[in-house]
């Protein structure tokens, strides 16, 4: 193994390693607060569990054949298997744009004035949670089902030509129509929430502004130097956007690329499936800061450890 194989081998371990385990931390710590403490339970946390759900299955599916690519293992995957991680891998990173717009509406619903016209939805917020993540399966279910009929092991590893191509898997010789039928589908898809949580990013940055304005212009110390636990979300919410909003162009614009180019680059693909797994890799350590059972967590490890050694 090169030693750049061998970084890039290191780098995927931490990554799944990391993001695997922060995800199913937090995770536990939602089940944990509906179970033992649902006082301290908020319906947010029920769109941040699902989403900690879903990056768990993201990072998996996508970083164990880069993995195994990375170590030299040939021939990981048949056509069953590519069907199976390709699918699942794109369900999950359909279900994570899904989840995060909705988060985003969610959040500025929440944090909108009570005199202006979205107050009135406020109440109706929790109903809406669980009928929207049925919704998201749904459509993200049938939109990659052409990926089951279209996906196949790749038995040739000096592929050339349009299609997708992974480590182990390639998509067999589409029709113009066929392909730019599903490519069209992905892209309203795609466009339609990302443009919601780009808006709804923007209207939660008008209301903190205009708070922040008005905290100013009081001059009240107790406005100005505390920050409410809205705003804090808020902030959360807004850093996971731009975080996925980064990540999601970076990785899209290298698998358009990969795919319509005629020669294949395997380390290419890897880049790609590396930014594809950062969101999901960093997004539990934005959600953890302001999460009150870890803090409280923190709190008594700190404490012990000034304890045992003062």
């Amino acid at each position: 193994m090169s030693p750049s194989d061998m970084v890039y081998s290191c780098f995927l371990i931490c990554q799944i390693f990391f993001g695997v385990l922060a995800n199913s931390f937090l995770f536990m710590i939602y089940i944990y607060t509906l179970l033992i403490e649902p006082h301290l339970k908020k319906p947010i946390d029920s769109i941040f569990m699902h989403l900690t759900g879903v990056n768990i299955v993201t990072i998996v599916f996508q970083s164990i054949p880069e993995i195994m690519s990375s170590f030299g293992v040939k021939r990981f995957l048949d056509n069953a298997g590519c069907q199976t991680f390709l699918y699942t891998y794109r369900v999950t990173r359909g279900l994570s744009i899904c989840t995060t717009s909705f988060l985003s509406v969610f959040q500025a619903i929440t944090i909108s004035p009570s005199h202006s016209k979205w107050a009135r939805l406020k109440s109706k917020l929790s109903t809406w949670i669980f009928p929207s993540f049925l919704f998201f399966w749904i459509i993200n279910l049938l939109i990659y089902t052409h990926i089951i009929e279209a996906v196949r092991a790749k038995w040739n590893f000096t592929v050339v030509g349009q299609g997708y191509v992974s480590v182990y898997c390639q998509s067999r010789k589409l029709g113009d129509h066929e392909s730019r039928s599903f490519i069209s589908i992905l892209v309203i898809h795609d466009a339609v929430f990302l443009a919601l949580m780009i808006l709804s990013s923007l209207y939660m940055v008008w209301i903190l502004y205009r708070h922040r304005r008005r905290a100013q212009h009081i001059h009240t110390s107790s406005l100005s130097s505390k920050t409410s636990p809205e705003n804090k979300a808020t902030h959360t919410i807004l850093w996971m956007v731009f975080c996925f909003v980064f990540f999601y162009l970076s990785n899209n614009c290298l698998t358009f690329y990969g795919f319509y180019t005629s020669e294949k680059n395997g380390r290419f693909e890897g880049i790609g499936g590396i930014l594809a797994s950062c969101y999901p890799t960093f997004c539990p350590f934005f959600l953890m800061k302001h999460n009150k059972i870890i803090l409280k967590l923190t709190s008594f490890v700190s404490n012990m450890i000034m304890t045992c050694c003062p």
